[in-house]
């Protein structure tokens, strides 16, 4: 979509519907959108932490003066990359899944917070998940914010006259991902159903799911597609994005049959087509993810994976576009 630009910043995708971008796209640099009519508005997401979410807000407000007081929210999930800065949004009616409602009570900021500041103690997998996310983000005053209305399957709403859709197409990515439609406008805002130029997270699945939403995706009158992380998309983008979760599935399940353990197996997937691709590292946890939907019953904690993360670049084996900045895997 050469249209729009890769930059950081407000993009205006016309008939009141704008995203909000984050370049890289990779670990917490995520995309948010807003779509006004009239006095009316709704906010896609919040970002990673305050300082980036007031920014985001200062700058809606400047270009769009229906944007000054948020009316309505839409969490597309609970993690923190989409989340985390609702505090900020006084006053306004917080919406997500009840799904994701009951995720972000399990996930609230403190947690993330003390893992930032307890990283040194955490070996290999502190220092990476601190390399990819900690430095960057300041998680330290950010205080829980739920939802003041949860819904499940699909959700009509108004905003003015524009009539917008909330569509419930987990789990996948997450327990309550959601997709926010604008019909008339043929506009989706995908959450992080949709990544572009990166490797995906499979936190929840199964893919099956995920691999359905593309198909929702795919079967919806739009032309333009606001992914969760990277550059503002069309359908081409899905039907990439699909591919690449058919393949993982099934040399996954290849290596799952003969009996090749995860981390192994994660080492084995050849992913020559996703060389552009950020976060290549990301084949961990989606392995993980797939061992345990096939049957396995090994079990991890979140900390687990990012040391074998962490294993994974000090191997050598990040051929991604982007070699996380020299990062050498050593405990702090």
């Amino acid at each position: 979509m050469s249209k729009w630009q890769y930059t950081k910043g407000l993009h205006d995708l016309g008939h009141g519907n704008h995203a909000y971008l984050l370049p890289d796209g990779g670990w917490g640099w995520s995309n948010a959108g807003l779509i006004v009519d009239g006095e009316q508005n709704l906010l896609v997401d919040t970002l990673f932490d305050l300082k980036l979410t007031q920014e985001m807000l200062d700058v809606m407000r400047d270009a769009v003066p229906a944007a000054r007081k948020i009316k309505t929210l839409v969490n597309t999930h609970a993690n923190g990359d989409h989340t985390f800065g609702n505090q900020l949004i006084t006053d306004a009616e917080i919406i997500t899944t009840e799904a994701t409602a009951e995720e972000m009570f399990e996930r609230k900021p403190d947690a993330i917070a003390d893992l930032k500041r307890n990283y040194k103690q955490l070996g290999e997998g502190g220092a990476f998940l601190y390399e990819m996310m900690g430095q960057h983000f300041a998680w330290e005053d950010v205080r829980y914010t739920a939802p003041t209305k949860t819904f499940s399957g699909n959700l009509d709403l108004k905003v003015g006259d524009k009539e917008v859709k909330l569509i419930y197409a987990g789990p996948a990515h997450t327990k309550g991902d959601t997709l926010i439609h604008v019909p008339k406008d043929r506009i989706l805002y995908a959450g992080d159903l949709l990544f572009v130029g990166g490797h995906p997270v499979i936190w929840a699945g199964p893919v099956g799911n995920w691999i359905k939403a593309c198909d929702l995706i795919l079967g919806l009158d739009v032309d333009v597609i606001v992914p969760g992380h990277g550059p503002i998309a069309d359908k081409a983008a899905v039907r990439s994005f699909k591919s690449y979760l058919e393949y993982i599935h099934g040399e996954a399940r290849k290596l799952y049959d003969a009996g090749v353990d995860r981390y192994t197996a994660a080492t084995m997937i050849k992913m020559d087509p996703y060389l552009d691709w950020l976060d290549s590292e990301r084949i961990v946890i989606n392995v993980a993810s797939l061992y345990r939907e096939f049957g396995s019953k090994e079990t991890w904690a979140p900390i687990d994976l990012w040391g074998d993360m962490a294993r994974f670049h000090k191997a050598g084996l990040c051929n991604c576009a982007r070699f996380h900045r020299g990062f050498k895997a050593e405990a702090v």
